[in-house]
């Protein structure tokens, strides 16, 4: 049995980075493909170049990356890497929660070690070239100082109280960890503006005048209560535009990045909002929160069980089942069936942007919306015509192409 863990999980990993390498060949070959009618406008012919070499250039780093990460798992595996640092940290202390965190966090900063000189040549290299990249060296580790003090207060307070759990009723640990989760998730849901946010960017109330006249006409027009409308300032790390809708109740908020308002006309801004106030209308966040809690109490119905098998925690080279081997055994075998239910969510997702977009037709900006796509693709060099199998298994929204013809 452990030796078929063993090979299971091999074999995950190697099928998974093999289907990642398949959809990314066939997005490749379809990025190359002639631009529809529809999108013709989107692209002038140097800028439809510089998409091209910068979707290219995407695609190579994305392949060594991944490939970097499967050898070093792999080589972690199948040397018994993972058992060893198990055997060295439980040497550290005997407080089993105290060894699983220190074993967590080793594995954490091994992964920080390895990823930050990509994710550096990622913002200062290619997002540099292509004209994308505002963020200084000096934002760009304090941003990962403050990701790392997350990680330590939050998520270490959390991994400890999920330890915790299971040490106090092991039998029952998967229903009573989903509802602290749950409860903890809803918390963040509610106040994640309000505390996490601050502590990477600056968010403004939008300013009186044209563009917060008409966006509180629309709100009246469509019946919709809004007061929490806000600026952030994207811009300090990426010229790339963005909105998004958070919140609820009272803690409801839109959120407009400084890049959008700078590259859209009033209308097309309004147009934006009035997606994000379509997916309000529909009640896509509560939705999405309702959706999730099933699967996440199957998740840690599953893991409960794992958590128990001494085979797993072999299959990785320990000797006995410990809470941090067998959450990373678990973590590798999980993954196929995580994926088939984010290929529903995904699917979910995106009849959620039609029915967003539906709402913005039916009050008469479908015109300035189409208008704002095209240039946020533009501006963002978008991949205009992307596989379809690579739409299906990765993209949480329609293809512009898609949008486009749904709103005409």
């Amino acid at each position: 049995m452990v030796q078929f863990l063993f090979f299971l999980i091999i074999f995950i990993l190697i099928a998974d980075f093999i289907l990642e390498r398949s959809l990314s060949f066939l997005n490749a070959k379809a990025a190359a493909q002639p631009i529809p009618s529809l999108l013709s406008n989107v692209y002038t012919h140097s800028q439809y170049r510089k998409q091209q070499l910068y979707f290219q250039a995407n695609t190579k780093f994305g392949m060594i990356t991944s490939a970097v990460s499967l050898t070093v798992v792999l080589l972690m595996f199948c040397t018994g890497g993972f058992g060893w640092l198990s055997q060295l940290v439980g040497g550290w202390s005997e407080n089993p929660i105290v060894v699983s965190l220190i074993f967590f966090g080793l594995i954490f900063l091994a992964n920080e070690l390895i990823s930050i000189p990509f994710e550096w040549y990622q913002t200062f290299v290619i997002e540099e070239r292509f004209g994308f990249n505002k963020m200084t060296p000096k934002l760009f580790i304090t941003d990962k100082l403050k990701g790392y003090l997350l990680s330590v207060v939050v998520g270490g307070a959390i991994l400890t109280l999920v330890m915790w759990i299971y040490r106090l009723n092991p039998t029952y640990f998967w229903l009573i960890a989903w509802s602290c989760i749950t409860v903890i998730s809803l918390f963040i849901s509610f106040f994640y503006s309000e505390l996490i946010v601050p502590l990477f960017n600056k968010q403004t109330p939008l300013e009186a005048g044209e563009l917060r006249d008409e966006i509180e006409k629309f709100a009246v027009k469509s019946n919709f209560k809004l007061k929490n409308v806000f600026v952030i300032d994207g811009s300090k790390r990426s010229t790339k535009a963005n909105a998004y809708f958070t919140g609820f109740g009272k803690k409801k908020r839109i959120v407009l990045y400084d890049t959008l308002i700078r590259d859209l006309t009033t209308d097309e801004i309004v147009a934006v909002l009035a997606h994000e106030v379509g997916h309000n209308k529909h009640n896509h966040t509560l939705k999405n929160m309702m959706l999730n809690m099933p699967y996440t109490l199957l998740m840690f119905f599953l893991f409960g069980i794992m958590l128990r098998s001494q085979t797993l925690a072999q299959a990785l080279g320990g000797s006995e089942a410990s809470f941090h081997l067998n959450a990373l055994g678990f973590g590798f075998i999980y993954s196929p069936l995580a994926m088939v239910i984010g290929l529903g969510m995904n699917i979910l997702s995106r009849r959620f942007e039609y029915q967003a977009d539906a709402f913005v037709k039916v009050n008469g900006l479908s015109n300035q919306l189409i208008s704002s796509l095209k240039k946020i693709s533009s501006k963002a060099l978008s991949n205009l015509t992307p596989h379809r199998a690579y739409v299906f298994v990765h993209y949480s929204h329609p293809t512009l192409y898609q949008r486009i013809k749904a709103l005409l």
